[in-house]
């Protein structure tokens, strides 16, 4: 029952994701009724930004990996949306607008030669802008061809463990500590010590570090020896302060509410814009009929700008939280990027491409389909997104939540 939990908890922070970047294939094809398929490589940039914005200030900074504060992830996020929305709006004025009016396959090969195009500049390396004390890159511009760990930007932890008693350790030899209060071991649940100790020259820094209890369950009293894991030096854990914890059976990580608040409050404020405002009301307009919008006073250019704006803004959002979560990023041609862009265009297409609630619906979906598909047999994690796929265009063309359009010929 567990691990059904834990596979809930993965579905509904990564189905937000999934849910935010289809939003962005699902607009553009709602006002221009085309795939951008450079939208999965937007995404990309959001993550890859977000990471070289980072590295930057906080070596400007002297901030360490585990120091940053809450504002500095503020900052990032902004620069990932000015840069994905900036890319956006010039991917949609030089490469799209003079195609408008040209047939849809046209439109489409310079999408894919977008797509191909970023995802090769990216694995350039011309300009170093961060290095480290022995003169290594850091962080470059364009990103490079090696993969690079996103700094953690977002507070996390446990929020639903519960804190069984604080003190001072007692250390005599490596890798086991005396606790000046009583611990009783509960089976089946982790027990923790969070102690902050000295790191650097003179000890000027202090590092968070997690030790797991090897014990029996049971009751021990003050002063009893524990084993601890990962072994720490006596000198590294004698004489810290500790703050003692026990792990819950489904454990709630902060970064991951953070996700999931963050991606639902983007969705509600994009549902308000599209069907409570008058730029909402034009972008509908435009879906319906090119036009006859332009002739009720409509800036079709200026909305269109708008659309492809707020869709990559979307995947800067999905982007900066994607790599709070998962910091590997891989260099931007890696078929990992290929196959999330791909998910979630099938989110998209799923709940029905140009509807704003069902790319939400498919997001969610297809999360669900991927994580516990792959409890069964994980092999096969892939198979069941596009197997979904397949049964939903066989039995609803539309999607699920999408209309069939009646054309005049």
């Amino acid at each position: 029952m567990t691990a059904y939990a834990d596979t809930l908890i993965a579905t509904i922070t990564v189905g937000s994701l999934y849910a935010l970047v289809a939003l962005g294939y699902t607009l553009v094809y709602g006002v221009l009724k085309f795939i951008n398929f450079a939208h999965s490589d937007i995404f990309v940039l959001g993550a890859w930004t977000s990471f070289t914005v980072a590295t930057v200030l906080m070596g400007w900074l002297g901030i360490g990996a585990e120091g940053a504060p809450w504002w500095l992830g503020l900052i990032v996020l902004a620069a990932a949306l000015l840069a994905c929305g900036l890319t956006g709006y010039l991917i949609e004025r030089f490469a799209y607008r003079p195609l408008r009016k040209a047939p849809r396959l046209n439109v489409l090969i310079t999408a894919i030669g977008v797509s191909l195009l970023m995802q090769n500049v990216g694995q350039l390396r011309l300009v170093d802008v961060a290095k480290g004390e022995n003169g290594q890159s850091l962080a470059s511009l364009p990103f490079g061809p090696s993969p690079r760990n996103m700094p953690a930007l977002l507070p996390d932890g446990v929020i639903n463990q519960t804190t069984l008693a604080t003190g001072r350790l007692v250390s005599e030899k490596r890798g086991f500590v005396k606790l000046d209060a009583p611990l009783e071991i509960v089976a089946d649940r982790p027990h923790s010590l969070i102690i902050d100790r000295a790191v650097g020259e003179g000890g000027g820094q202090t590092r968070r570090d997690t030790l797991q209890i090897a014990a029996e369950p049971g009751r021990y009293e003050p002063g009893t020896e524990l084993a601890t894991s990962p072994r720490r030096s006596v000198a590294d854990t004698n004489g810290v302060e500790y703050r003692l914890v026990r792990g819950p059976l489904v454990p709630i990580r902060l970064t991951d509410v953070l996700i999931v608040v963050s991606s639902l409050g983007l969705m509600a404020a994009l549902q308000v814009l599209v069907f409570r405002t008058k730029l909402g009301a034009a972008m509908r307009a435009l879906s319906f009929n090119a036009e006859t919008a332009a002739l009720m006073g409509i800036n079709v250019n200026r909305v269109i700008s708008f659309t492809f704006i707020l869709g990559t803004s979307l995947a800067a959002a999905a982007a900066f939280l994607y790599a709070q979560k998962y910091p590997g990023l891989q260099q931007t041609a890696s078929s990992v990027w290929v196959l999330l862009g791909l998910k979630a265009f099938v989110a998209a297409v799923v709940g029905g491409i140009g509807n704003v609630r069902g790319a939400v619906l498919g997001g969610f979906l297809i999360a669900a389909i991927e994580f516990f598909g792959a409890k069964f047999y994980p092999p096969l994690r892939d198979v069941y997104v596009f197997g979904l796929l397949i049964m939903v265009l066989l039995v609803r063309p539309n999607g699920l939540l999408g209309a069939a359009v009646r054309e005049k010929v």
